[in-house]
């Protein structure tokens, strides 16, 4: 079973900072594009971002420029770090490959944006 293990939420402020990290395992990471997620109850499970094994990143318009993809190789970690914050942000949010995501989820990390 694939294991992803996903941290670094929290409560944080509009406007504030958080960085996520999820440590997936090795056997699927070094060869997949990875992605971040995100889902809000009663919704669907979105993609936020994503990154090629080469580093090439995509973000969604909602994100994109306060949002960052990273990706170490040699630590089969993916990052995502989040500035600006708005309530919006507001979810859980999962790491996984792309596409299509593995059926098998981590436990997710909640965010929650509020003042």
């Amino acid at each position: 079973q694939v294991q992803f293990v996903e941290s670094g939420g929290g409560l944080v402020q509009p406007g504030g900072s958080l960085r996520l990290s999820c440590e997936a395992d090795g056997r699927i990471f070094s060869t997949n594009t990875m992605a971040w997620y995100r889902q809000v109850p009663g919704e669907t499970r979105n993609r936020v971002a994503s990154i090629s094994v080469d580093g090439s990143a995509y973000a969604v318009d909602s994100v994109k420029g306060r949002f960052t993809i990273s990706r170490h190789n040699a630590k089969n970690t993916v990052y995502l770090q989040m500035t600006s914050l708005k309530p919006d942000d507001t979810a859980v949010y999962y790491c996984n490959k792309f596409p299509p995501p593995f059926d098998s989820w981590g436990q997710g990390t909640q965010v929650t944006v509020s003042s």
